[in-house]
């Protein structure tokens, strides 16, 4: 892959980093444990630091509780917690970039973190956690906050609009994303069934998962909508028969997809279609979509359910596996910006749009939230292991900021500011589908007998 230009590279997560975990333990991993020197010119150390601006940072941190977190300045001089010792310690580098901060909070840190003019010490982790909870209380309220959000109005979810934010974030590369994904790069939520599994032994379980939710019979018709590089389609073609069209407005993976499906000999049971989920047609036994809803946008909610109404025969069933939130709020302006245009993860009572119109019934509900923190872990630790690698595609900001994506969004998952749901649904009538879990967490035996699999 050519290198790219600062201008290429997408550019910042909710809040930064946390330590890193190494995968299934609780040690600290060896990347982003220990953040880099700034690549800025900070400050010159002898120039002073105002009255004001340590009366300001004073408030902040009463603003958010007295957290156990100092500011340490360019010159040295640190504010401190009000009682006891700092667990973590931000380190300004840059008086412009604390000015900015304080007027927008939610952007400002994160660009200041990728551009060098912030660094972290300590549990980065607990730190965030502590911080992103006290700033939803106060900050929010203030001001300052109103006028934030006021200026970080989000990317628009239209047909047109909707393919530029896809190919800001997913056509940036694959070379990259080899980097750090499992082998199939399946880019969405692990499932660690068991806590030894690798990350590529827990994405295959997560596929299983999905599969068995939604009772995949040999010959039955499956249209999904946001389909990634194919694992999920190629999975149900070749472990359970099933026949597949996948829609995706992502150039570099549909072509990507394709070129594995001819490999595989495939091909002539899964189709991968270059189009946006508004376009879909035909009809099928099984609907699933794996990481798509979060892209959709909140205003096409209504419409994602008329196009599932209008393919979805009748006993047919649905999937739809989605980042959530615990109450309805916009994402963090960084992260809609810089890495996810348009994103939106919905609240539960915001999905309703989706099935109520259409009467479908939602059979199963499924909180995985810690499932993603622990793929995130394991991201984070192959991201770091290529980190030089990364640098060389890019630059050393593009490094600073999907580090803070990834490793912010531990902390977002472990705290619980993001959720992660798979909801299985059928229409109401329905009245075939079995009575209980057995089956889906039975094995392939229990699974498959009675040719019910």
């Amino acid at each position: 892959m050519e290198p790219r230009t600062r201008e290429h590279a997408p550019l910042p997560l909710d809040s930064a980093s946390p330590v890193p975990r190494s995968p299934s333990s609780g040690q600290p991993g060896n990347g982003a444990a220990t953040m880099r020197a700034s690549h800025s010119a900070p400050n010159d150390p002898r120039d002073p630091v105002s009255s004001f601006e340590k009366w300001i940072l004073r408030r902040v941190l009463g603003g958010l509780g007295h957290p156990p977190v100092s500011f340490v300045l360019w010159n040295g001089e640190e504010i401190r917690p009000l009682q006891g010792e700092p667990i973590a310690r931000v380190r300004i580098l840059d008086r412009a970039a604390l000015r900015r901060m304080l007027f927008d909070p939610w952007f400002q840190a994160g660009e200041a973190y990728a551009d060098g003019h912030i660094e972290f010490d300590g549990p980065i982790d607990e730190f965030f956690i502590i911080l992103w909870r006290a700033f939803d209380r106060q900050v929010a309220r203030s001001p300052g906050g109103l006028i934030a959000r006021l200026a970080n109005r989000p990317h628009r979810t239209t047909l047109r609009h909707s393919k530029n934010n896809i190919h800001h974030h997913y056509d940036i590369g694959n070379d990259f994303y080899k980097l750090w994904l499992d082998e199939q790069l399946v880019y969405t939520c692990a499932y660690f069934a068991e806590d030894a599994f690798s990350l590529e032994q827990a994405q295959v379980a997560k596929l299983d998962h999905v599969c068995r939710k939604v009772w995949l019979r040999p010959g039955e018709q499956v249209i999904e909508a946001g389909c990634g590089w194919g694992a999920l389609a190629l999975h149900m073609a070749r472990r359970y028969g099933a026949k597949v069209r996948a829609f995706n407005i992502s150039r570099e993976q549909v072509e990507y997809a394709r070129e594995r499906a001819r490999r595989e000999k495939l091909a002539d049971r899964v189709e991968f279609v270059l189009d946006d989920w508004r376009n879909i047609d035909g009809r099928c036994d099984a609907f699933v979509s794996v990481g798509m809803l979060e892209h959709v946008g909140r205003e096409n909610y209504r419409e994602l359910g008329d196009v599932i109404d209008r393919i979805l025969v009748p006993g047919g069933r649905g999937l739809i596996h989605s980042i959530t939130r615990s109450r309805p709020k916009p994402l963090d302006p960084w992260i809609e910006r810089r890495i996810f245009p348009g994103a939106y993860p919905p609240a539960m009572s915001e999905m309703v749009d989706i099935f109520e119109p259409h009467r479908f019934a939602l059979l199963d509900v499924e909180n995985l939230r810690m499932h993603y923190a622990e793929t995130l872990r394991h991201w984070v630790a192959r991201f770091e292991q290529s980190a030089d690698a990364v640098r060389g595609m890019f630059d050393e900001r593009f490094v600073r900021t999907w580090r803070l994506y990834l490793c912010g969004s531990i902390a977002a998952f472990v705290s619980g500011e993001l959720q992660l749901h798979q909801i299985t649904f059928a229409r109401d009538h329905e009245t075939t589908l079995p009575r209980t879990r057995a089956r889906l967490h039975g094995g392939e035996a229990a699974f498959f007998e009675d040719g019910d699999g």
